[in-house]
């Protein structure tokens, strides 16, 4: 019963990545016959290519800045709509919708919003008496946190995850806990995050994985904005750079060590992060 699907995995999953495997250590071209070239992809890469390091500083600042703002926005917004007020259900809703639309749609929609001249938020800046507000889209230091903005917008799904969590908190805890003279913040801290540590680590895990592998918004804010990893190289993203040198320069030696190198990456932090989570997630919540 299960053929069908161990057969897609080998046909679509596991065999291209073998394949892949295989390419990382040629100097395939997409057009002529492989040659065999050992680990001099990946030496260049880590010794040479101008812009391997700069690709990997990128996504990590833009890593490291949209998971903790989005885990941040998608707890603060999860916790409020917890609460019993009117219209939850309908916030609730609204506040997951951004999630629903396609990451290239999001993109170009953000690549509008921000534009230097005729976007709609320097458009409001100039309105609240700002003279000159930031080019975003044009200049290489407002690029990059353009696209953490844009990624903090799409935290509906994580909210979510933190509402199943808050719901599963026992209630009779937080109402004894009120009546001992606790008030919100150590309730919060005494008996809200110790349950809600197992769903942080979930969202945490996902969310860098996720920031790790941007490519779809980043894609479409590039060719909607400043150009693919514009200005400047500031939004130059490590997979984007793995597609242009794949797709663009047909070196798809170097691009296949590059993914290799990032499924390494990606299988580090995520060991190091289920490490790490002894010391700060609560036992047996998971």
């Amino acid at each position: 019963m299960i053929s069908p699907v161990l057969a897609g995995l080998a046909i679509f999953t596991y065999g291209p990545m073998l394949v892949s495997l295989f390419l990382s250590f040629t100097n395939d071209n997409a057009v002529s016959t492989p040659r065999f070239v050992g680990t001099a992809n990946y030496r260049y890469l880590l010794t040479a290519d101008p812009s391997f390091w700069v690709s990997v500083k990128v996504t990590s600042i833009y890593a490291g800045a949209s998971v903790l703002l989005g885990l941040l926005a998608s707890l603060s917004v999860a916790l409020i709509l917890n609460q019993d007020i009117p219209l939850r259900g309908l916030f609730r809703t609204l506040y997951y919708f951004p999630t629903l639309l396609p990451a290239t749609a999001s993109g170009v929609l953000w690549a509008w919003i921000f534009h230097p001249h005729d976007g709609v938020l320097n458009g409001t800046l100039r309105g609240l008496g700002w003279s000159q507000p930031p080019a975003w889209t044009q200049s290489p230091q407002w690029a990059l946190p353009a696209l953490v903005i844009m990624s903090v917008w799409g935290y509906g799904g994580a909210m979510v995850v933190f509402l199943a969590g808050l719901q599963d908190t026992p209630k009779h805890l937080h109402e004894a806990a009120s009546l001992d003279g606790a008030t919100s913040w150590k309730r919060f801290r005494a008996i809200t995050w110790p349950d809600l540590t197992p769903i942080v680590f979930f969202n945490l895990t996902m969310s860098l994985i996720s920031a790790i592998k941007a490519f779809d918004q980043v894609f479409a804010f590039g060719t909607s904005g400043p150009g693919v990893g514009g200005p400047a190289r500031a939004t130059l993203f490590y997979v984007l750079n793995l597609y242009e040198k794949a797709f663009g320069h047909f070196h798809m030696g170097l691009a296949s060590a590059m993914a290799w190198i990032l499924f390494g990456a990606i299988a580090v932090l995520t060991a190091v992060n289920f490490r790490l989570s002894r010391l700060w997630v609560k036992e047996g919540s998971a």
